[in-house]
């Protein structure tokens, strides 16, 4: 790769973006960067330019990190992108893999590690920490995986928030989606995971600790 790396970043809170933004600013293979708050902003970036790297959060209001990563990936699958999480690996960084991403590191780690993660995932390879590549490793042998491994990105997304004390009114504002929708997710999420109501997925969450 010739040249100096152009980066996008893509996160809501102006001061997560001033510290990205320095951190990146630091490093001499680094050139321009630019900023997206939301993911329809960020869409519009990677249409508009040719960027060497994304680095989203997965976080994002609305539509989450997911949703935009996958939309990314459909306007330049080639384009790598690094998920930045508040989150830990265990929650979100193998779905995030699946849907794409060049590599996922959680917001603590940030500081130390994103200039090293932007490099990996622009020059081919993924950035993964090793206990992350243990466990897709397990992954690989186990098919069976936890009952909370069958539901799609939208349901585990719609399973925290119920497990969080929001009621589906609150999860549909959250999420930009309908009351009727967000009820048919709770439907399949008790059908997959074989419960029988919101308290029972409660226990579950916190028992596995996905709401850390």
């Amino acid at each position: 790769m010739t040249g100096r790396l152009r980066i996008l970043i893509v996160d809501d809170h102006p001061i997560v973006r001033q510290g990205l933004r320095q951190t990146l600013a630091d490093a001499t293979d680094v050139g321009e960067i630019g900023e997206a708050a939301n993911g329809q902003q960020a869409l519009d970036l990677v249409r508009q330019s040719d960027w060497d790297a994304v680095v989203l959060d997965i976080g994002l209001p609305g539509r989450g990190g997911l949703d935009i990563l996958k939309d990314i990936k459909h306007e330049r699958p080639r384009l790598p992108v690094l998920i930045l999480s508040m989150h830990p690996e265990d929650q979100y960084a193998i779905r995030a893999l699946r849907a794409g991403a060049g590599g996922y590191l959680t917001k603590e780690a940030a500081t130390e590690k994103l200039v090293d993660a932007i490099r990996k995932i622009t020059s081919g390879g993924r950035f993964i920490s090793p206990s992350l590549a243990e466990r897709l490793a397990i992954e690989l042998t186990d098919t069976a995986g936890p009952p909370h491994a069958s539901l799609s990105d939208r349901e585990f997304e719609v399973l925290r928030l119920i497990a969080s004390g929001l009621p589906v009114s609150g999860i549909a504002d959250r999420m930009c989606l309908s009351v009727k929708t967000i009820s048919t997710y709770r439907a399949r999420i008790l059908e997959k995971m074989r419960m029988k109501n919101n308290a029972e997925l409660m226990q579950y969450v916190l028992t596995n600790r996905l709401l850390e």
